[in-house]
């Protein structure tokens, strides 16, 4: 897969450069919500430093909702953010492929509530940074490190982050179907990885929940052009699966979406255990609320202690 960076942005810095990343021009898409079934303009514009990303609903007066976990409203299926009574849908994997593209400041306007699904990955929102390109900033990059574990749980679910030195994500899913079973993916994050290995991963549903999930007024947009539909045997979509763990994969793409809420690149040690964005939200409120657990630390001056070791 083909590398974007502006003329501005040198290759063999992509993943150790200490400056913030914003998009270099405005950028465009139209598709429509997965769950509302609403045509949607998207609009990804520059952004200035220490300004992070948020939504702004240019339908509602130019409404802004930073993507933070404090405007978390619903986490069923989706992560929902609402501020005073505003809403922006299914906010999961945009969030997840401007973090893979390390991408800290970022303005999206949407006319409608919720972000387009477009082919239910990141890969198209991969294609639309870079199509605007991307430029460093004067500011430096500021990450949350993880100084003491923080774990939390639901039954069998978990999700639990501890230090390290870089971002990781264990991650195991576990679905009663022959194409899934039980999956385990360990991925070690960098911009490279994420667009050749996570990027292209596709949600995925089962026909036999699509009726409840209709009438729960869900997946008005879904379509075998958005996500992978599983049989009781097989699947669905005639083109097949892209990875043979897609499915493991694509439950990387969605944590590393809701850590974004955080606000910072986050360093430490993510494992997960048949983990959904309500764990993940929990998660990232629990860390936040326990400063004793994390610290803010410069990009360069991480760099710098990896290097010394």
């Amino acid at each position: 897969m083909t590398l974007f960076i502006s003329q501005n942005f040198p290759i063999n810095q992509i993943n150790v450069s200490p400056s913030q990343r914003t998009i270099k021009q405005s950028v465009s898409c139209q598709g429509r919500g997965l769950h509302t079934g609403c045509e949607v303009k998207m609009t990804l514009k520059t952004a200035p430093p220490n300004s992070g990303i948020c939504f702004r609903r240019v339908d509602l007066s130019e409404f802004e909702i930073p993507a933070s976990i404090e405007y978390v409203a619903r986490v069923s299926y989706a992560t929902t953010l609402m501020r005073l009574g505003v809403m922006v849908a299914t906010v999961e994997h945009l969030l997840s492929a401007l973090a893979g593209c390390q991408i800290d400041n970022c303005i999206i306007e949407l006319d409608s509530l919720e972000v387009p699904i477009m082919d239910g990955s990141a890969r198209e929102f991969i294609n639309l940074i870079k199509s605007a390109g991307i430029i460093e900033q004067s500011a430096k990059r500021v990450c949350l490190k993880v100084l003491e574990p923080v774990e939390v749980h639901d039954a069998n679910r978990s999700i639990k982050i501890e230090p390290d030195d870089e971002l990781s994500i264990n991650s195991t899913i576990d679905f009663s179907h022959p194409l899934i079973g039980k999956q385990k993916i360990n991925y070690q994050f960098s911009f490279n990885s994420y667009v050749e290995e996570i990027a292209a991963a596709r949600t995925f549903g089962f026909a036999k929940e699509l009726d409840t999930l209709r009438k729960a007024g869900l997946i008005r947009g879904g379509s075998l052009e958005n996500a992978i539909v599983l049989t009781d045997d097989g699947l669905m979509n005639s083109e097949g699966l892209r990875f043979a763990d897609e499915f493991a994969r694509h439950k990387v793409l969605d944590i590393l979406g809701d850590l974004a809420l955080t606000g910072r690149p986050i360093i430490g040690k993510v494992t997960a255990e048949r983990s959904g964005h309500a764990l993940h939200a929990q998660l990232v409120s629990q860390l936040l609320r326990n400063p004793n657990s994390w610290e803010l630390v410069e990009q360069s001056d991480l760099q710098l202690a990896v290097g010394n070791r």
